[in-house]
C-alpha cells in the first residue's frame, strides 16, 4: 500500500532519535569509565605517596635517634640537623623530610593542669605567658587578657568562665571542648579570635598531648624565636635582650640553663624561678615535615616525635597544609 505523505521519513527519524540516545549513553558511560579511572589512579598514588611518606618518617625517626644517641643529656644545632632537608630519591617523584626542635613553642594545652586524670583546671602562670607573648609578637587591636581566658576555658574542665573568659554560653552552635586541644588550629573557634591574631600567632604555637607548658631548648632556640623566652620574664627585658644572648651561644651549647641565664644576670637583670624551670638544655619532642610528590601526586605530612625515650616514636601525624 502506499505511505501517506505525512508518514514519510517517519523510519529515518526513528532511527536517528535512537543513534541520539544511544550515543548520550555511550558518552555517559565513558565519561563515568574516565572518572572511575581517575579516582582508581589517585588512589593508587595516595597509597603509593603514603607509603613513601613512611618511608620518610622512618628516616626521620633514625635521625632523631643519632641525634640524641651522641648526648642525650645535651641537644644543640651542632650537626646541621634542624630543618634540613632529607631527600628520599623514589622512582618518578621525591619525599623529603625535615626534622626540628618541637618543643620551642608555647604549648596551648599548658595552660590548664591536669588536677586528677581527665580533669583541667586553669594554670595561672601559663596565662600570663601567653597573654605577654601575644603583646610581644604584636598583637593589636584585641584584648590579650580575655583572648587567653577564652582558650583557657574552652580546653579546662570547669563549667563556670574565668573573668573576660568564654564558656558554652557564649558560642552558637557548638560547646567548648573541655579537654586537651589536638591541633593549633582549634583555635580560630575560641572567643575573640580573628584570622589576623590567628594568623600572627600561629607561627609561635603547639598543642603538645600533655597539659604542661613546653620546655625551650635554649641550645636550639633560633635568635629570632626570642619571644619565646622574653615572654617567661618582666616586660622590662626586651625580646633583643635574650636574642643577643642566644647569637653569643657556644659552639658546643650551653652546659646547662643556668649557665644561659648567667648572661642575663650579668646585663642587671634576672630570670625567676619559673623562666628557668620552663628552660632546658635538651629536647623531649620534635616536629617532624614530610613532602612527597610522586607523578602528579602530592601529599604534605605533619608530625610529632615523643623522644622522651629510646628509640623516639611517632605520637600523631597529619595532613594537608598546616593551618
Amino acid at each position: 500500500m502506499p505511505v501517506p505523505d505525512r508518514e514519510r521519513g517517519a523510519a529515518l527519524l526513528t532511527v536517528l532519535l535512537l543513534v541520539a540516545i544511544i550515543s548520550v549513553m555511550a558518552g555517559t558511560a565513558l565519561e563515568k569509565m574516565r572518572l572511575s579511572t581517575r579516582l582508581a589512579s589517585n588512589a593508587v598514588a595516595g597509597s603509593q605517596a603514603r607509603a613513601w611518606a613512611q618511608a620518610a618518617e622512618t628516616m626521620a625517626l633514625l635521625k632523631v635517634t643519632d641525634v640524641l644517641g651522641r648526648d642525650a643529656s645535651r641537644v644543640t644545632l651542632a650537626g646541621n640537623w634542624s630543618n634540613t632537608p632529607v631527600p628520599l630519591p623514589i622512582p618518578e617523584g621525591t619525599a623529603v623530610a625535615r626534622v626540628r626542635d618541637g618543643g620551642n613553642c608555647f604549648n596551648l594545652n599548658g595552660l590548664v593542669t591536669e588536677t586528677t586524670p581527665g580533669v583541667y583546671a586553669a594554670y595561672a602562670p601559663a596565662m600570663v605567658q601567653f597573654t605577654n607573648l601575644m603583646r610581644l609578637v604584636g598583637v593589636t587591636g584585641q584584648n590579650p587578657e580575655a583572648i587567653t581566658a577564652a582558650t583557657t576555658d574552652w580546653i579546662d574542665s570547669g563549667n563556670d568562665p574565668l573573668p573576660n573568659g568564654a564558656e558554652d554560653s557564649s558560642y552558637k552552635g557548638y560547646r567548648t571542648a573541655n579537654t586537651l586541644m589536638a591541633d593549633v588550629s582549634e583555635l580560630r573557634a575560641v572567643s575573640g579570635m580573628t584570622a589576623e591574631t590567628y594568623a600572627r600567632l600561629r607561627p609561635w604555637l603547639c598543642t603538645l598531648p600533655k597539659a604542661e607548658p613546653s620546655k625551650v631548648n635554649v641550645n636550639t632556640l633560633l635568635p629570632e624565636q626570642a619571644p619565646l623566652l622574653a615572654m617567661l620574664l618582666p616586660q622590662s627585658v626586651a625580646p633583643q635582650t635574650i636574642s643577643g644572648l642566644l647569637l653569643r651561644r657556644p659552639p658546643q651549647g650551653y652546659e646547662s640553663v643556668t649557665a644561659f641565664w648567667q648572661g642575663l644576670a650579668l646585663g642587671g637583670q634576672a630570670a625567676g624561678p619559673e623562666a628557668e624551670r620552663q628552660t632546658a638544655i635538651t629536647t623531649q619532642w620534635f616536629a617532624l615535615d614530610i613532602q612527597v610528590v610522586l607523578n602528579d601526586a602530592e601529599l604534605e605530612q605533619h608530625g610529632l616525635i615523643d623522644a622522651t625515650r629510646l628509640p623516639a616514636r611517632i605520637v600523631s601525624r597529619a595532613w594537608g597544609e598546616r593551618s
